[in-house]
């Protein structure tokens, strides 16, 4: 608890992100009780500001959640029409026959969405059922009982000098206390770090993995827009550097969303995933498409990739993770949003049961049974050999035996168990005496934007005037340790150009952070070599203002 005093408010349920699992979660709790007192936070600026995904949407969380969405005119509006496989060389491409691809792999009922709008109309849901939204309110703290349960959060603080002390206009926000406190904060929240910390959460569990997501909308030729269509690929440019691939997705109104994930566990310190999803554009396929064409919106986010075997424990007392908190994407589906939805509605369901009960404060152990042993573990258990194959083998060999044991997984069965992760991404970093630098092209300004350029386009926005939220816990760290031993890569994973080594004549490097660029992906606190840096939340309503991602 802090020294400052802080009037509280009493809800029955607290939830912190308005993304899809936390939305569900409050629709859920809605449906069942239109008396319960339910309130979400949101540190955008406004609902789906700090959304960013793919998206194909599997319907199947909406389904359970809203049966009649599309007559409530939920915005999925572009069916998938065809799924496309390729395996690109450096000029050409190799077309994956779909016949080969196991059943879960087939796109057939599912939607190109904008999840930004999918969630800002599931928020107009809740809030015609009486739930509370405030968006531009983060949440800064945990509030903790006398027993050691959650109970609360502290959010809307605002107004503090950059040295962390109160400012003239200092705002010391509220308590929000709840019989349960909901954590949807998506990958790699400050809040579910600290309660996955706290209880030892992950204890017994295999290490979590990550990619990094990057994301342009590009406006595009007519003659070549193909609305419903779905390209993903493999391959170049990451070659062996990393796994990862991309996605091209065919929305309405001429647009695609143009899309490159790597893999976090890559070794080589001089890779830098933003370039590589530049240089992705030049490929010919890639560049005759968007040839013509201008890109409308940049924005980048990390993804869940440890699967089954690395969701941690979902429940401590007066707390449940959902959704990415937990880590619920199914890698080779790329699709997690009906995992979150789902997680959602059996987090509301355990803490309706609860509160009728005349519990708080205590786990809600049937949500994670529920989590663990229905539809999402189920989704998840399939296909929790394939990222870790990919890991240990590469690309080609995983390919087939990964199809392999996704098939024997549809009958129910695998030969292969499961499968570890063994190390975190940030200790598969390796030194930067064992690798070479990597030449990558200067951007064009046409198909390829430098870093600060496409930042633009994410609409990002910090009030310089506050402490910056990423701090590191070692300051010597940067540049005594990590330049010399890895040639300080922070200055190249970050996909916003927060991190800089500045070096002037005469004078000892320098490591900057421009905390004002960053949007809020959390790569810095996943990949950082000696885990010195920490990604915490700004002053609500900082960051990017993604319009549809």
């Amino acid at each position: 608890m802090t020294e400052i005093e802080r009037e509280a408010m009493e809800y029955d349920v607290v939830i912190v992100g308005a993304g899809p699992a936390g939305l569900s979660a409050a629709i859920r709790l809605k449906q069942l009780d239109a008396d319960l007192n339910v309130v979400v936070l949101e540190k955008g600026s406004e609902v789906g500001a700090h959304i960013l995904s793919g998206a194909v949407l599997d319907p199947c969380g909406l389904n359970a959640l809203i049966p009649d969405w599309k007559e409530k005119g939920a915005p999925l509006n572009v069916p998938v029409k065809d799924d496309n496989f390729f395996m690109l060389g450096a000029e050409g491409k190799i077309k994956i026959p779909n016949a080969g691809m196991p059943p879960l792999m087939n796109n057939h009922g599912n939607y190109i969405v904008s999840m930004g709008n999918v969630c800002r109309w599931m928020a107009e849901q809740a809030e015609e059922l009486g739930v509370e939204i405030f968006p531009g309110m983060s949440c800064s703290e945990l509030v903790y009982g006398e027993h050691g349960e959650v109970k609360g959060v502290v959010a809307g603080e605002f107004g503090k000098n950059p040295d962390g002390t109160p400012g003239a206009g200092y705002e010391p926000g509220m308590e929000l206390h709840g019989k349960y406190v909901f954590l949807s904060e998506g990958v790699r929240g400050s809040l579910s770090k600290e309660v996955i910390g706290r209880y030892n959460l992950s204890q017994g569990k295999e290490p979590q993995k990550y990619g990094l997501g990057m994301k342009e909308i590009w406006e595009i030729d007519p003659a070549k827009h193909k609305e419903g269509s779905v390209t993903h690929t493999m391959g170049w440019p990451l070659g062996s550097n990393a796994g990862g691939g991309s996605f091209i997705y065919h929305i309405d109104n001429n647009q695609v969303y143009v899309g490159f994930v790597v893999h976090l566990n890559y070794e080589n310190p001089y890779l830098y995933p933003y370039m590589e999803f530049q240089r992705f554009k030049h490929h010919p396929m890639v560049a005759e498409l968007l040839k013509g064409g201008k890109r409308v919106a940049y924005g980048a986010r990390a993804i869940s990739e440890g699967g089954y075997q690395s969701m941690p424990k979902m429940v401590a007392p007066g707390v449940a993770l959902l959704g990415c908190s937990v880590g619920m994407v199914n890698v080779p589906r790329i699709k997690g949003n009906h995992n979150a939805m789902l997680s959602g509605k059996a987090a509301a369901e355990a803490a309706f049961d609860a509160i009728k009960a005349g519990r708080s404060g205590d786990e809600l152990t049937a949500y994670e049974s529920e989590v663990r042993e229905g539809a999402i573990g189920q989704d998840l258990f399939k296909v929790r050999n394939v990222k870790p194959l990919w890991s240990k083998l590469g690309l080609t060999a995983s390919l087939m035996l990964g199809g392999i044991d996704m098939w024997t997984n549809t009958y129910g069965f695998s030969l292969l168990g499961t499968l570890g992760h063994g190390k975190t991404d940030a200790a598969a970093t390796g030194r930067a005496s064992l690798f070479e630098p990597i030449d990558y092209p200067k951007p064009d300004g046409k198909l390829s934007f430098d870093r600060l350029t496409n930042v633009a386009f994410s609409f990002t926005n910090h009030e310089e005037s506050q402490p910056a939220h990423l701090h590191l816990k070692d300051s010597w760290i940067p540049i005594g340790q990590n330049l010399p031993g890895y040639d300080e890569p922070a200055q190249r994973y970050c996909p916003a150009g927060v991190y800089e080594v500045v070096r002037e004549e005469g004078k000892k490097p320098r490591f900057v952070i421009n905390f004002q660029n960053c949007v809020h992906c959390k790569t810095c606190d996943i990949k950082d070599p000696a885990q010195n840096i920490e990604w915490t939340v700004p002053q609500g309503g900082d960051g990017p203002n993604y319009p549809n991602m």
